[in-house]
């Protein structure tokens, strides 16, 4: 073992070999937790038939499966840091499969709301974070083309998936087609038992996180510190502070990360609409229910041609400096697709929409993983990823029904997505101004370390020229 981790120790990740095996299986991973969430937007009007049930109701299922996802996602990271990302994935299978099982027999939406939406949420948190934190520690060099090949699999799955879900649901109905989406979620086990954990990951994302993350010294912290009034409680704070400060969550101080972390709020709040209220709006302005779920198709195709294009596009040497304009860039476009939405009332404009909304989610999907292991280090990047998607949870909870009751109030589709569109134009606004007075403040810095250092060598005599 002590061999082992010492060959480790001395290269860097891979880059190929087995990593390849690792972005296959997190692939799979997307197509059967992402890809299967956005699928769950088909049975809307399957469920809304059946039970009785308003667009609000009905959309609190989507709801709580993509909280629940993300919610839990702390607790994905959690279990595969102390234990390992091959048990994390292989329960999470169990559980999502379980919970699409019991979907299968439910008599109302209440249960709905647990089976599909809290326990399959909870199986999918354990499957998701701990398998995109393991291609960041196979991958360096071409990590955002890793990261880009295996977010792939949310929009190939939902080019795949949604025509076949549409076909269940005509041949078995809704119960059948849950049923048979256990039985393919099942593969999760089979990925997670693939999921080899490489040697020295910890010694290898120490090493780079350093040079990513500058970290204080020791005898700073204390100093880092607020002043706290006596009392039983001072202590307690001071361990708290001393857990951020020095902890795995260190990161959660960086500046960096807390703007990226407060556009990820507004992104949430409107990514997920279009994916929701797609199939229903081009039902209500006429489409049918088949040209209907093939926009769904499109979608995923496009998204494909995103996930893989910006990440071969940002590992390239002229494009890997600007990163995160990449993906404000992805996350305004997206914004002004919303926006014009409500002008789109035939199936061909609604195939444009796909088309465009469709890459930039993909872009934009891709590039999370490879922007926050940019911000935090490799060493942080799996309880990092926790904290994102984990912000992720309230926006994905609430933003549906606000949509549904929206929809109920004003009888059509604009102001939802008008909501959606505005979020997302929110969310690249706040990350631009944040990368902006970053650049000014690195600006004044060099302006004035140089002044500082002159000033100190004016007292001192001057060094000798050299010839």
């Amino acid at each position: 073992m002590a061999a082992g981790k010492q060959r480790g120790g001395r290269g860097g990740p891979p880059d190929g070999g087995w990593g390849w095996v690792i972005v296959g299986c997190c692939f799979m991973v997307m197509v059967c937790t992402r890809a299967v969430t956005r699928c769950v937007s088909i049975f809307f009007v399957e469920f809304q038939a059946h039970f009785g049930a308003d667009y609000a109701a009905t959309a609190w299922i989507h709801s709580l499966l993509d909280c629940s996802t993300m919610l839990c996602a702390p607790v994905g990271s959690l279990v595969g840091s102390r234990w390992s990302c091959r048990a994390a994935v292989v329960v999470g299978g169990l559980l999502a499969s379980c919970g699409l099982l019991l979907s299968s027999f439910a008599t109302s939406l209440e249960v709905l709301y647990f089976s599909a939406g809290i326990l399959t949420g909870l199986g999918f948190a354990l499957c998701y974070t701990p398998a995109i934190a393991l291609v960041g520690c196979y991958f360096q060099r071409r990590k955002a083309l890793a990261y880009g090949v295996a977010m792939s699999g949310s929009g190939i799955g939902t080019f795949v998936l949604a025509p076949v879900v549409q076909m269940l649901i005509q041949l078995y109905s809704w119960r059948g087609a849950l049923l048979v989406l256990s039985g393919f979620v099942a593969n999760l086990c089979v990925c997670g038992a693939l999921l080899r954990p490489i040697a020295l990951q910890e010694e290898q994302c120490g090493d780079i996180s350093q040079q990513d993350v500058d970290k204080p010294p020791k005898d700073s912290v204390d100093l880092l510190a607020p002043p706290l009034p006596p009392g039983s409680s001072a202590p307690r704070l001071r361990r708290m502070w001393r857990l951020l400060s020095c902890g795995e969550y260190r990161f959660l101080l960086l500046p960096d990360f807390l703007g990226l972390a407060g556009s990820f709020l507004f992104l949430a709040s409107g990514c997920s609409l279009p994916f929701v209220y797609l199939v229903p709006y081009a039902l209500s302005v006429g489409v049918s229910h088949q040209h209907a779920a093939f926009l769904m198709s499109i979608l995923g195709v496009i998204d494909i041609m995103g996930n893989i294009t910006f990440g071969w596009l940002t590992d390239r040497r002229c494009l890997k400096p600007y990163r995160l304009a990449c993906y404000v860039f992805s996350v305004g476009m997206e914004g002004l697709c919303c926006l014009f939405m409500p002008l789109l009332c035939s199936f061909p404009l609604l195939v444009s929409f796909a088309v465009l909304y469709g890459y930039f989610d993909g872009a934009y999907v891709a590039l999370i993983p490879v922007v926050t292991s940019d911000v935090v280090g490799t060493r942080y990047l799996s309880s990092a990823l926790g904290v994102v998607y984990f912000l992720h949870a309230i926006p994905y909870l609430v933003s549906p029904p606000i949509g549904g009751w929206l929809v109920d109030v004003t009888g059509s589709y604009t102001a939802t997505f008008f909501l959606s569109g505005t979020a997302l134009l929110a969310s690249a606004v706040i990350l631009s101004a944040v990368t902006g007075i970053r650049r000014c403040r690195h600006r004044s810095d060099s302006v004035l370390l140089p002044s500082s250092e002159n000033r100190h060598q004016g007292t001192q005599a001057p060094p000798p020229q050299s010839i």
